[in-house]
């Protein structure tokens, strides 16, 4: 090969290669994400957040709290100190500070409940530097929402919410707020984890390391695209700042409950009217189940669920549709189906599917309304099952007003529980109230043993238990052992 004949060779792979570096590079860029700046996104969706000041009237102080120990001898000295200072028993008026976020231009306004809890006056300042008095709309404790309203004489500017659903551990995020009261701030960081529960029933908090402090309270956090996947709630921290945990409700949750707020000033849940508690693996092979998921019912008060013929024992597998994998989704899914619906729910009985037609009722009217069951056996001697580690008695009216057990309630007391058995490790104490084995009722120590008998001949490895204590049931599987 001549020379000439190798410059066009050359020349190819030159090429060849220059266009695999151009590609590696871009490739490399779209897989970092990261962004050149910040400043256009937080230029754009900044007159849309507002920094939140409450005022409260607060209680005279009935002596010198918080300067002197009660009982001291300088107690009166510093009584008289604040009183001639006008300190003394005098209402006085207390501050907060925190933030939010206009959602129309109509002028409602999200942020979190604890910011705005007991305010008298709530007063708005916006990023252009004017401030709007604002009232209260309605709140949601159990997600720490909250919905204002002013009044402007122009559309405000406002941001939209954003699916949380579709946001990805690793995805680039912004927090907007009012830090410490210093004035609108941002702060960047990507998300750390989802789906996080910190307390409530129905937590769906996105972890992200963006700087969230004291002040950012019921702040923004945005999405690349400027839209609101959550709510800046709370902070993991030792010393009250930002070490890079900070949690944010996620939009999908705080939208349904800010339609509520605004068209009802109060939440509207949906009830099935069940206790429910999670499949573990030894309560499914307690149950012969495949597999440990779904939500196990251990108590079905009179609702919904009841009419509907729901048991004890039952385990849901499906509600509406969706395939149930464990409690926490369920009530997440009933809460937000609406009230009246009727809906099937499948659950798995006894080895068998049965499908279900309920009428969902409204959460909040039906939370505290749960009646006490009927009548108990007569009484007996303690006898002592060596079996499970448990001494146990019937119940007579001596041991339930003794035990402070509900009337009505049947079953067996549990007198003592041995420390070496895996029923104490599994959380049975003294006081309890076994009600059921093997899911069928028992209310005398012969029961209980004629439960065990069956377990074992079917081949089962342990036996299933409903156990209440202060009228809360839930279950729980202990090993047979062999004789």
């Amino acid at each position: 090969m001549t020379r000439e004949d190798a410059t066009p060779l050359r020349l190819f792979w030159l090429t060849a290669l220059s266009m695999v570096l151009i590609l590696s590079q871009s490739l490399m860029a779209q897989a970092r994400g990261a962004p050149e700046s910040f400043a256009e996104l937080a230029e754009r969706v900044s007159p849309a957040v507002v920094n939140i000041t409450t005022s409260t009237t607060v209680a005279g102080r009935t002596g010198p709290q918080g300067v002197v120990p009660e009982g001291s001898p300088f107690e009166d000295f510093f009584r008289e100190f604040q009183d001639r200072n006008g300190q003394g028993n005098r209402p006085r008026r207390s501050s907060a500070l925190g933030s939010g976020f206009v959602i129309s231009e109509d002028g409602y306004i999200v942020t979190n409940n604890h910011v705005i809890e007991g305010a008298d006056e709530i007063m708005i300042e916006f990023f252009e530097g004017f401030d709007l008095p604002a009232t209260l709309v309605g709140t949601d404790p159990n997600t720490d929402i909250a919905v204002l309203k002013v009044e402007a004489d122009e559309p405000l500017k406002y941001v939209n919410f954003g699916d949380s659903n579709i946001a990805r551990v690793g995805d680039w995020v912004m927090a907007m707020g009012n830090p410490l009261g210093q004035g609108f701030s941002v702060s960047a960081g990507i998300v750390s984890a989802r789906n996080r529960a910190l307390s409530g029933t129905y937590d769906d908090y996105i972890q992200t390391d963006a700087a969230i402090n004291r002040g950012n309270s019921g702040g923004p956090l945005f999405n690349m695209d400027g839209e609101v996947i959550g709510v800046n709630t709370a902070i993991l921290s030792p010393n009250g700042g930002s070490i890079g945990i900070g949690f944010s409700m996620a939009s999908n949750v705080v939208t349904r409950v800010v339609d509520q707020l605004k068209e009802f000033g109060e939440t509207r849940r949906g009830w099935l009217g069940v206790r429910i508690q999670d499949v573990t693996e030894d309560l499914a092979e307690g149950l012969g189940l495949e597999q440990a998921k779904g939500a196990l019912v251990s108590d079905v008060p009179e609702g919904p669920a009841m009419e509907a013929g729901m048991e004890a024992g039952d385990v849901i597998v499906t509600f509406d549709g969706t395939e149930v994998v464990d409690t926490r989704q369920l009530v997440r899914i009933v809460a937000n189906t609406p009230v009246g619906k009727t809906v099937r729910v499948v659950v798995n009985r006894d080895g068998e599917t049965k499908t279900l037609k309920v009428t969902l009722s409204r959460r909040e009217e039906a939370e505290g309304a749960i009646p006490a069951a009927a009548a108990g056996p007569d009484a007996a001697e303690p006898q002592e099952l060596e079996t499970l580690g448990l001494t146990l008695s019937p119940l007579t009216d001596e041991l339930r007003a003794e035990l402070e057990v509900p009337e009505g309630t049947d079953g067996l007391a549990v007198m003592a529980v041995d420390e070496a058995s895996q029923a104490f490790e599994k959380g049975l104490r003294a006081g309890d109230v076994v009600t059921e084995a093997g899911q069928s009722a028992v209310t005398s120590v012969t029961d209980l043993e004629d439960r065990i008998t069956e377990a074992r001949d079917e081949g089962r490895k342990s036996i299933l238990l409903l156990v209440r204590r202060g009228g809360d049931p839930r279950f729980v599987a202990l090993g047979l052992e062999e004789d």
